[in-house]
């Protein structure tokens, strides 16, 4: 049977059942259904028809799983989701960027780590007195040492000195993107004993997809670099994950996402947003994938082995972004669309976004971990919106060179 629904800002998944969320109601949900593929096209901007499917209306306590081994092979199996968990404290050790969205999960799985008894470190990567290190989360590095972790600086190549040559339980490379960045952690982390090899990934490996959402086993690019990396790690550790993000939000990242609609939406500009604003993808708060890595830590054995993808479980349309946005800041929002070739524009460039359905969901983790989501982007951004205003973000001289080229070519003015 089909069911013709409403098209909301969010929609939401889990392991054996995926529903449609009400953004403005989240407890109201609709029965379980599978996306078929040409619910996404961008022709069906209105509704959303699901086929409704008996695989996710079981209660069983078992899931079959597909995933890719270090071989690029495919294989595929029953996972219990029941695992016993650790109850040892660890010794961690978290190699982070200096730069990018990826700095501020390192920042937060330190925080809940310490916050659960382990001992951590961290490691950025670099010089303490750079520049980079003026910005959040680095700023905030004092709530780690308050806590009783350490920080130290350096580069990752020279691991075990900068380290002083202390051992590790678990290693997380929070850092690199290529072989010849993360292999010398790797190695060091080997050869000195650490027990478990933590590596965060990019859902961006995955090859665009007709059939979203991307889950672990989906064939992946063969030119991205971090393929070789999780390949490496595999063939290295006995116990190891990889974890792959895709777009995060949360107090101490210094990546622009919520920002760049909030930027517009309080200065009464159009949001632009291209193509259909239909494109599905996922934004996650960083709580939430610090959570999962720390499952990761006190459940090795369930860990090990296996690929997760390190998102929320729910997906929001990019015109849902900028209404959830407006609602949080309690303002009206006009959005406009365009096509970039037709206006000369770069579309990643022009919008924090890829211009495309990118949407992963966690399966893996909610299969093999039981891990859970515990955010909603809806209140995320009301909390986010008040540290925007807060730190005068609001008030500041902004430019908006592209957006202005793209309404003129839109024949659209801006009082």
């Amino acid at each position: 049977a089909r069911a013709a629904l409403s098209t909301n800002s969010l929609i939401s998944s889990s392991s054996l059942q995926q529903s449609f969320i009400n953004a403005n109601n989240p407890s109201q949900t609709l029965p379980p259904f599978s996306l078929p593929s040409s619910c996404f096209s961008s022709s069906n901007s209105s509704f959303f028809s699901p086929l409704i499917s008996p695989l996710h209306s079981s209660n069983r306590a078992v899931s079959p799983l597909i995933f890719r081994n270090s071989s690029n092979v495919w294989s595929s199996g029953f996972t219990s989701i029941n695992a016993s968990t650790s109850t040892d404290k660890k010794k961690v050790l978290i190699v982070n960027t200096n730069s990018g969205g990826h700095a501020v999960i390192g920042f937060y799985f330190a925080k809940e780590l310490l916050g659960s008894g382990h001992q951590v470190t961290v490691f950025t990567v670099g010089d303490e007195g750079s520049d980079k290190m003026k910005k959040p989360p680095f700023t905030r590095f004092s709530e780690i040492t308050s806590a009783g972790g350490k920080t130290v600086w350096g580069n990752p190549a020279d691991i075990g000195n900068v380290v002083g040559g202390e051992a590790f339980d678990v290693v997380l490379d929070n850092n690199g993107k290529d072989l010849e960045t993360v292999s010398p952690v790797v190695d060091w982390a080997k050869s000195s004993g650490a027990e478990q090899f933590l590596y965060i990934s990019s859902a961006g490996i995955y090859n665009s997809t007709d059939e979203p959402p991307h889950i672990e086993g989906d064939a992946v690019k063969s030119s991205a670099s971090h393929v070789a990396v999780e390949d490496y790690i595999a063939k290295t550790f006995g116990s190891w994950a990889v974890f792959r993000p895709q777009y995060m939000i949360g107090s101490g990242n210094n990546k622009d996402c919520e920002e760049w609609f909030f930027d517009r939406i309080v200065r009464d500009r159009p949001v632009l947003i291209p193509g259909s604003g239909m494109q599905l993808t996922n934004i996650s708060h960083v709580k939430d994938l610090s959570s999962m890595l720390t499952v990761a830590v006190e459940n090795p054995s369930a860990a090990s082995g296996n690929i997760f993808n390190c998102v929320s479980d729910r997906a929001v349309t990019l015109d849902g972004m900028a209404k959830l946005c407006a609602k949080a800041a309690g303002l009206p929002v006009k959005i406009l669309h365009y096509e970039p070739k037709a206006v000369g524009v770069d579309a990643k460039k022009a919008f924090p976004f890829r211009n495309m359905h990118f949407y992963a969901e966690p399966r893996a983790a909610q299969d093999i971990l039981g891990w859970k989501a515990t955010t909603y982007l809806p209140e995320d951004l009301k909390e986010r919106y008040e540290e925007y205003v807060k730190i005068g973000r609001d008030k500041k001289d902004i430019k908006f060179e592209i957006d202005d080229k793209i309404l003129e070519a839109l024949n659209v003015s801006v009082a």
